[in-house]
């Protein structure tokens, strides 16, 4: 069983989520609140001790035409700072569209357009989580993490 531990990289928000690889599902968590881009790296620090992940996952947001983004290039330095920091074992995941089906989510559940109260950046790091998990489960066959991870 491996646990994973999500993000939905972004300027103001940084969304969170934690998933488990035996059900291939993940929850969202409070969001990292972040200042251009740049979080609390204690709360990141106490996420990590708290879920002690065997792997973290960091939305890489590509262009729809497969080139790169500046939002990409940002979510990779994260990612690299992310292992810098912790040492932790970081995988990109292609998050397209994610931010865009986790507001749909909450408009579908909860009929409502003002996202406030909901951590829309929380679901979509959850989508972030569970695609990894898809995507390990095709490529291994058997579920679970993928070896070339």
């Amino acid at each position: 069983m491996a646990t994973v531990l999500g993000f939905d990289y972004g300027l103001r928000r940084i969304g969170v989520a934690v998933g488990q690889s035996v059900t291939g599902t993940a929850n969202p968590l409070k969001p990292i609140a972040a200042r251009d881009g740049v979080p609390s790296w204690q709360a990141v620090e106490q996420l990590l001790t708290e879920w002690q992940p065997d792997l973290v996952v960091v939305g890489e947001p590509g262009n729809m035409d497969g080139s790169d983004s500046d939002m990409a290039r940002r979510a990779r330095k994260f990612a690299n700072r992310v292992h810098g920091r912790f040492g932790v074992r970081i995988q990109l995941v292609d998050e397209r569209l994610t931010s865009f089906a986790a507001k749909q989510e909450v408009i579908d559940q909860h009929g409502v357009q003002d996202f406030g109260e909901f951590a829309v950046d929380s679901i979509a790091a959850q989508m972030i989580v569970e695609q990894y998990f898809a995507e390990s489960q095709q490529t291994s066959g058997k579920g679970g993490e993928d070896s070339r991870h």
